[in-house]
């Protein structure tokens, strides 16, 4: 059965192109084809190691950025399809906009953060977008992959307008870049990447639930009593007391996922009825979300933060392997910038040619494409001698 698109959907067959032109597939839409792109990159592969909050090493059983990436496009699918929108874009937005994470999740982020701050910064948006528009160089005729306007639109603002971002220094890459590319990086995105922004939120809420409780940092009872996810735990106990503690896990964050995206449907419904919205360009001038969770549930999902950020963020566990992550990154990016000799030769060659700033931008690069694992690995034969 052939999907029927919203009014304010974007439609592939007019989109707004590529900065590089290109002859049409045959067999792919052009938001397809931005998705096979994405999936074939050494970025995306390498997320299977890079992880959320547990370190790789940790156990195989954990989300990581991969797993993620895939649950978010997932959910941004169904979404998609139930809302009218174009699921490929949807999709493909979701599967991009981790691809800029370092390892080590927010401590690596934090860590080289405070490693570039006199070389220009570090931001984990900016560094996506510059893996998919520089770093990434697949093919003959341009470097990056060559996205849609939309693809590239979506990556940069799926979280809302960026125009309080465009002063810091770390965002320059994205300024220069529109300067030659304008993505109207003052306005927000289509509706299809926020479809994607709000599927990236339902899957961390849930998988984080989900993850706490098999490392045994907190229990199902501890979250009786928080917004949400305890009365669904008390519903699936009363319906089924038969099941195991596993199996009640698990029904109750699928019945949280869904009771999210009937909100978000729900929620959007409303916003579109108020708005009239009939168009993509609508959606952009709305001047603020269409795609939204009700107030109740941004209530309930603050609560259940605040719960994960107290039980599980800041654990000590969670703490002393963030310390030591980010005591590894930054003995690392010293050493680097003090011995570029010592990087691979191909990266060794442009941090050598580079001046100080460029030098450090090049570390910081080949730091952040590292997994958790690599980082690790790669330390070790640093400074253990014989390694």
């Amino acid at each position: 059965m052939n999907q029927v698109r919203a009014s304010y959907a974007e439609d592939p067959a007019k989109s707004r192109g590529r900065q590089f032109p290109e002859d049409a597939s045959s067999t792919r839409t052009p938001f397809a084809r931005d998705r096979d792109r994405i999936i074939h990159t050494s970025a995306f592969r390498r997320l299977k190691e890079k992880t959320q909050v547990f370190v790789a090493h940790e156990g195989d059983q954990f989300r990581t950025r991969l797993t993620h990436s895939l649950e978010v496009a997932q959910i941004a699918r169904s979404l998609a399809v139930a809302m009218g929108l174009d699921s490929d874009l949807a999709e493909t937005i979701a599967l991009a906009h981790d691809l800029g994470h370092p390892p080590f999740g927010h401590a690596g982020e934090d860590e080289l953060a405070i490693q570039m701050e006199p070389f220009g910064g570090f931001d984990h948006n900016v560094q996506t977008f510059r893996v998919i528009t520089e770093l990434e160089h697949r093919y003959p005729d341009f470097i990056g992959l060559n996205l849609t306007w939309e693809t590239l639109e979506g990556v940069v603002k799926h979280n809302g307008p960026v125009s309080s971002q465009l002063h810091k220094p770390s965002w320059q890459a994205i300024v220069d870049y529109d300067a030659a590319y304008p993505l109207e990086l003052c306005g927000w995105a289509g509706a299809e990447a926020q479809v994607a922004a709000i599927s990236d939120d339902i899957a961390y809420n849930n998988h984080d639930v989900d993850d706490g409780v098999e490392v045994g940092i907190f229990t199902l009872d501890h979250l009786m009593d928080v917004a949400l996810i305890g009365p669904i735990l008390r519903g699936v106990r009363a319906e089924r007391p038969e099941l195991s503690a596993r199996l009640v896990r698990l029904e109750s964050v699928r019945r949280m996922i869904g009771a999210m995206v009937n909100d978000v449907i729900a929620e959007t419904g409303r916003r579109l009825a108020a708005s009239g919205v009939a168009s993509p360009e609508d959606v952009r001038a709305l001047g603020s979300g269409l795609v939204a969770f009700s107030r109740p549930m941004l209530a309930d999902l603050s609560q259940l933060r605040l719960f994960l950020t107290e039980r599980m963020y800041r654990h000590w566990k969670v703490n002393r392997t963030r310390s030591q992550a980010r005591r590894l990154l930054a003995e690392m990016f010293a050493l680097f910038m003090a011995q570029p000799d010592v990087l691979p030769p191909e990266w060794s060659i442009r941090a050598q040619s580079d001046d100080e700033q460029g030098r450090a931008r090049t570390v910081c690069d080949y730091i952040a494409g590292m997994t958790d694992r690599f980082a690790i690995e790669e330390h070790r034969r640093l400074f253990v001698l014989g390694s």
